[in-house]
């Protein structure tokens, strides 16, 4: 990259920053777009999500079987966490959220064999090598706002308990922290104090 001009090189590391891309990717985006962001980042995000790579089924079951609870035919948060733990990632991070959106997951927590399977080959994922390769795309996701509005949508039905329509009030509260903490808006935390001090502990309603 020393080879670039200055203005080369500070698109360079606004892309890796970004993006969470390699600086190879980032010179291939910039290139492809003739050295506009903009055009960079729809190169970048139209060429990761089309990475449907071949999935090795059978190293797909070994990867379940990692974490599948030993009772039932399902990932639970024990298996979860160890699978946040192999992946260097705490479970809190915002990033498992655009994981358990990728698989489609129906509860908080949980992955079935069927969620776990149809979002890891969506990703080209059939190791812990590439799922580890794959993180910085799905944190570069959270910067597509239409990517970022359906992961909104997503969390507050997936966070809800099974068979409830309603959503308890410091839960919807942790995840506005979590979603907003990212987007960097100003009155998150006016808006949570607000709604602590107004409502209290109550459900909130969100459709399905």
């Amino acid at each position: 990259m020393h080879k670039l001009g200055r203005g080369h090189r500070d698109k360079v590391q606004q892309f890796m920053t970004i993006t969470g891309a390699s600086e190879k990717l980032a010179l291939q985006a910039l290139k492809a777009s003739d050295w506009h962001l903009e055009g960079a980042f729809d190169f970048f995000y139209g060429q990761q999500s089309h990475i449907k790579s071949y999935t090795n089924t059978t190293h797909l079951e070994e990867l379940y079987k990692r974490y599948k609870d030993p009772y039932t035919d399902m990932i639970l948060a024990d298996g979860i966490t160890l699978l946040c733990n192999d992946l260097q990632v705490d479970p809190q991070d915002i990033v498992m959220l655009v994981v358990s959106w990728h698989m489609k997951a129906s509860t908080m927590c949980e992955y079935s064999k069927e969620e776990f399977f149809t979002g890891l080959q969506a990703l080209g994922i059939d190791s812990l090598e590439k799922f580890r390769e794959r993180i910085p795309f799905m944190r570069s996701e959270l910067k597509d706002e239409q990517k970022f509005r359906e992961i909104y949508n997503f969390a507050f039905g997936w966070a809800k308990e099974k068979g409830q329509k309603s959503l308890a009030l410091d839960t919807a509260i942790g995840m506005w922290q979590l979603l907003f903490a990212e987007k960097q808006w100003p009155l998150v935390d006016h808006w949570c104090q607000f709604l602590q001090v107004s409502y209290g502990n109550i459900l909130c309603y969100f459709p399905s």
